[in-house]
């Protein structure tokens, strides 16, 4: 028994962010899936849900600094909330040059890299959700790394395809930014992969 005990409820916090982050991918995939005209729900959904995460975020730092007992080192908390967060800020990012650039019809490539990102969060929240009790946390890491290399590859492939043929250099310019900000989201992703590893394996 505990003299002291441990403040448990990071654990809900992080999984609030991880399904929000999950939410916030869908909707940019419906996002990019609808024609122009129809965009601008899912960007509004996409900021609230930005908007929401920040608020979680803000009350894991302030239970951080009144908690004497941390469940999990409490660099590895402030490192997690931090890399949940940068993910949604990513994917509110690419929403909103999405708005500013007025894009026309998403390309392929961009439906591809969006449908990884989608199921990357899936596999985050379910190794978040996991890491009270610590059950398969390294399987989801490591299924992260292998959706990582997936969107790297539909990335590389899909920029190359930007330059075939006489394409309209502004298209070009506007759909490399988008390609960019979502290999980003991605990247983001992987580092929750790599925080919540490194967890796992400090306290296996």
């Amino acid at each position: 028994m505990r003299l002291l005990p441990r403040e448990e409820e990071f654990f809900d916090l992080f999984t609030e962010v991880a399904n929000r982050n999950k939410e916030a991918a869908d909707h940019l995939r419906k996002l990019f899936e609808a024609s122009p005209d129809r965009r601008t729900p899912h960007i509004e959904a996409l900021k609230r849900l930005e908007h929401e995460a920040d608020q979680v975020t803000h009350e894991v730092v302030n239970r951080l600094d009144r908690t004497f007992i941390t469940p999990l080192d409490r660099e590895d908390i402030h490192q997690l909330a931090s890399d949940l967060d940068d993910v949604m800020d990513a994917m509110d990012g690419t929403a909103r040059r999405a708005q500013i650039f007025r894009l026309g019809a998403a390309p392929q490539g961009v439906l591809r890299i969006v449908e990884v990102l989608q199921r990357m969060m899936g596999v985050l929240v379910e190794a978040v959700s996991r890491l009270k009790k610590g059950d398969d946390v390294m399987k989801y890491c490591v299924e992260a790394k292998q959706l990582e290399e997936e969107g790297d590859a539909i990335y590389h492939e899909a920029v190359g395809a930007l330059f075939a043929g006489n394409p309209n250099p502004l298209d070009v310019i506007k759909w490399k930014e988008m390609y960019d900000t979502l290999e980003g989201a991605i990247d983001s992703c992987m580092g929750v992969a790599q925080v919540l590893q490194s967890i796992s394996l400090k306290n296996a």
